[in-house]
């Protein structure tokens, strides 16, 4: 049997290319080796912005567009919207009865969010236990492996230690999932911080041609080149960055003549554009025919709501059946 394998993302808005880069190019890969349940985790969005009067609903078909323009296929895998399955909601509090508060406390990242999202009331009986939430997410799939970051391995290892507690009070359930570290790049923006969309510098799918190419063309590069002929440092460009993914028949090209100021910023970024736009064309392509028939999407969705709810809803019964409930 294929390796079962559980993904989620948050429908936060438009996704950007950090986004696709960070994640969505490996579910594309997974979907062609594994079994695999792709989540838009809409409940996790009220974790943290619970307060937004923004439509979840219009940002779960805005990311459903991204992701099957990116080539998540839902005739190879399982593409889903997290609310729409009860059972997730029903099994978190479940686990939540038998998860103590000093596992959910000790989450670096819970700590961590604290201090990065500051003005915002995070101290929350829900954003406390999102690690909970994000347990049930697997274990209703039975899931061997789920795809994460460093940052994510603390959660993963918080899964399996709600596995154990159940299994001893209860008798064996659960498998303990693993952890499948995949490369999760710190993507620049076009400011050259992270891309982020509270920083406004990301390079969106939805972005046009025209759109594109100006974002691109404004793109700080080595802050050392600050006229044409001054020498730069390639590792210090975002425009650099993106040629080693998209461009890498010509990255020692474009170092050397970077660094001898052979190469003017200007023509680094036409250089780009000329290899990134040709690989955005497809995905641009199927966007708007994804656009122009957005009951497809729906029917989609639901065709993933129905094999997911199967798979969650047999779950959930095994754990009824084992709690006595």
């Amino acid at each position: 049997m294929k390796e079962r394998i559980l993904s989620g993302i948050r429908p936060t808005g438009k996704m950007h290319m950090g986004n696709y880069l960070g994640a969505i190019a490996n579910w594309v890969r997974f979907q062609e080796k594994a079994e695999c349940f792709f989540m838009i985790a809409d409940w996790h969005v009220l974790t943290t912005d619970y307060e937004s009067h923004t439509s979840i609903r219009d940002m779960v078909t805005e990311l459903a567009v991204d992701l099957l323009a990116s080539g998540v296929d839902p005739d190879a895998c399982t593409l889903f919207v997290q609310s729409a399955v009860p059972a997730h909601a029903e099994l978190t509090l479940i686990l939540s009865m038998i998860t103590p508060l000093s596992w959910l406390e000790r989450n670096p990242t819970f700590k961590e969010q604290i201090r990065e999202l500051q003005g915002r009331e995070l101290h929350t009986h829900g954003f406390l236990g999102y690690p909970v939430l994000q347990a049930a997410d697997i274990l209703l799939y039975n899931a061997d492996s789920v795809p994460v970051g460093e940052d994510q391995l603390p959660h993963i290892e918080l899964t399996r230690e709600i596995v154990r507690r159940f299994n001893f009070i209860y008798g064996e359930l659960f498998k303990e999932p693993k952890s499948l570290l995949t490369p999760t790049p710190k993507i620049p923006g076009t400011d050259g911080r992270k891309m982020s969309k509270s920083y406004n510098n990301c390079l969106y799918l939805s972005d046009t041609a025209e759109v594109l190419t100006e974002k691109v063309m404004k793109m700080l590069t080595d802050p050392a080149r600050k006229r044409r002929h001054d020498p730069g440092d390639p590792d210090k460009c975002p425009v650099f960055y993106f040629h080693q993914i998209f461009n890498p028949g010509e990255v020692e090209e474009i170092r050397e003549g970077c660094s001898t100021a052979a190469i003017g910023c200007i023509d680094c970024k036409k250089k780009l554009l000329a290899k990134l736009i040709p690989f955005m064309e497809p995905i641009w392509e199927r966007r708007n025919a994804l656009l122009s028939d957005l009951g497809a999407i729906e029917s989609i969705l639901d065709t993933g709501k129905e094999r997911a709810t199967q798979v969650a809803t047999a779950m959930l019964s095994r754990v009824r059946d084992t709690i006595k409930i």
